[in-house]
């Protein structure tokens, strides 16, 4: 029932966000006065390293600021995807600040992708690989969907509807992410390199970056080669700007707003994902009438807004 109502949600959104409302500009800057709470998760991952966010954000402004030929990079891919390079800058320090700790330089990133090659991995749950699981009948309305990121998206409602937390056929399933259950075989919740995209993130915008930037598609069948995109910093640039573009386009689209011009928003949903759902939740809250509901930042957008003149100066 959550698959189909989330599913009507967004097509109801798109089909009626032209007549019901133009196109709006979001606002600049943050709409909460103070930063929200930042997870605890992330707190302790933190003080574990006995470091603090302050220093870590300006370990990560300080690698920006020195190395040359990563902006280089980081304005090369921003320009193919259309966004400004600022966004991209967002979603690179919000997770060094809050996730992990920078590299000291460009190369540290590439020596830890080649740590990986050659690694054996696969996608799985339980000893089932996810292919596999897809097939299952549950999946069918998924059947036919020939761009990555609408298959996967269909994929991730069905498991958020019937199967996270619940009994099929006799077997339990993790009240989990369908990411942290398949696609994460070191440890829940781990990312990577240096944009810190998930697998099924890559996989989802797989299509886009090889129409774009011309890499290979990915497939959940060859997870050595899912691995090699996201840890390649290179190849990684691509998902992050590939990610914030569909952002942008799913919320003009599908909420008639543009968050173009606010990167504390972009980051936010580098960081929580899901956009066009929740593009489609604030598309229902402007349809009810009555004052404007703007998209809100979480802890880690009002980082990038807060520090935005002083991580523009990178420019």
């Amino acid at each position: 029932m959550r698959r189909l109502l989330t599913s009507l949600m967004i097509a109801v959104a798109l089909v009626n966000s032209a007549p019901a409302f133009a196109m709006q500009t979001v606002p600049a800057g943050n709409r909460h006065a103070e930063q929200p709470d930042i997870p605890g998760a992330s707190v302790r991952r933190t003080k574990g390293t006995k470091s603090s966010f302050d220093g870590k954000y300006e370990k990560v402004h300080d690698l920006l600021a020195s190395d040359h030929e990563l902006m280089a990079k980081i304005r090369k891919v921003s320009s193919a995807y259309g966004i400004n390079p600022i966004h991209v800058i967002g979603a690179i320090v919000g997770e060094h600040t809050y996730n992990v700790d920078a590299y000291d330089r460009l190369q540290a990133y590439y020596v830890k992708a080649a740590s990986y090659a050659g690694e054996s991995f696969r996608f799985a749950y339980d000893g089932e690989n996810v292919d596999d699981f897809v097939a299952r009948p549950q999946f069918a309305a998924c059947k036919g969907k020939s761009d990555s990121y609408t298959l996967w998206s269909c994929r991730e409602d069905i498991w958020e509807s019937d199967f996270r937390g619940k009994t099929v056929g006799g077997e339990s399933f993790p009240n989990n992410r369908f990411s942290a259950v398949f696609f994460q075989p070191f440890y829940a919740g781990q990312t990577f390199g240096l944009g810190q995209v998930n697998p099924l993130t890559a996989l989802m915008l797989s299509d886009l970056v090889s129409r774009v930037s011309g890499y290979p598609k990915l497939n959940e069948k060859n997870a050595g080669a899912v691995y090699k995109a996201i840890m390649d910093p290179d190849i990684s640039l691509a998902f992050v700007a590939a990610s914030i573009r569909t952002s942008i386009d799913d919320y003009k689209e599908i909420a008639g707003m543009d968050i173009s011009g606010n990167p504390g928003l972009t980051a936010t949903l580098y960081n929580v994902g899901n956009s066009r759902q929740r593009a489609a939740a604030l598309a229902a809250k402007n349809r009810s009438g009555g004052a404007t509901v703007w998209p809100e930042e979480n802890y880690y957008g009002w980082l990038i807004n807060d520090k935005l003149d002083e991580l523009k100066g990178l420019l």
